[in-house]
């Protein structure tokens, strides 16, 4: 197995399961309801921003894999799309879902060599450190994550 099929799983395993913590995001927040998920606790970010935040960069990396510029600023990581229903929450789940496939999918295809060429500038470094980072940030988060879901069910 390559490395970037390495990458691939792991980044496949923390959004959808069968990975080293026994935790991933799909499963924490499969039957929340769109009013728990942007339900703000304390002066936490909602679950639906944490989704969001995640998202984000993987949406960014994406983009490069796709051969596209990147386009994403840290400010605006946790601006999610507004989420008004039910509807709204699963099709915004629905795209993160599709959208993760599709980076590990791109990821997987990559040559090994890839991973340490410069993503985007040197400022970004190397593509292994953003993959690899999106997989890190997402496991931070899904943390918190389940936290405030466990609050929310207290409330």
């Amino acid at each position: 197995m390559t490395i970037t099929e390495q990458i691939s799983g792991q980044l496949r395993e923390v959004f959808f399961g069968k990975n080293w913590t026994a935790s991933n995001l799909q499963q924490h927040v499969a039957g929340i309801s769109w009013v728990d998920a942007t339900t703000k606790v304390h002066s936490f970010n909602t679950i639906a921003a944490l989704v969001y935040h995640s998202y984000y960069y993987v949406a960014a990396n994406l983009q490069v894999l796709k051969g596209n510029p990147l386009d994403a600023h840290d400010k605006y990581s946790f601006d999610h799309p507004a989420i008004y229903s039910q509807e709204d929450w699963d099709g915004f789940l629905n795209k993160v879902w599709l959208d993760v496939e599709e980076l590990a999918t791109l990821t997987a295809a990559l040559p090994d060599d890839q991973l340490w060429n410069t993503f985007v500038n040197e400022a970004y470094g190397n593509y292994y450190r953003n993959l690899n980072g999106v997989i890190q940030h997402t496991h931070y988060h899904l943390g918190q994550i389940v936290l405030i879901k466990k609050l929310l069910a207290e409330q």
